[in-house]
């Protein structure tokens, strides 16, 4: 992990960790190539009907207030796997 990246992770446990948290969720840096930052939430953030918004109006503001040259961050949404697995498991009638 590259200096950059702990600075990142500081910034998002000072300030934004906390509100996640709250709701049950968390986020995670998935990387940062060509001045963007590629994001993803876990937990009760993962999936939620305002995660966008979120990412714009919390985590998008304090990183590039922190990080000015930071040039986009991106949410980046993946269906949790376990949730996949029982899918299948329903649709095969396994369960």
């Amino acid at each position: 992990m590259n200096t950059t990246i702990k600075q990142i992770e500081s910034v998002l446990d000072a300030k934004v960790r906390p509100s996640l948290a709250a709701h049950g969720g968390d986020v995670i840096v998935l990387g940062l190539e060509q001045d963007v930052l590629k994001v993803r939430f876990t937990g009760q953030c993962s999936g939620c009907p305002a995660a966008h918004s979120t990412n714009e109006e919390l985590i998008s503001l304090e990183i590039r207030e922190a990080f000015p040259w930071i040039r986009d961050i991106i949410l980046v949404e993946e269906t949790n796997p376990e949730l996949l697995d029982m899918a299948h498991k329903i649709l095969n009638h396994q369960l």
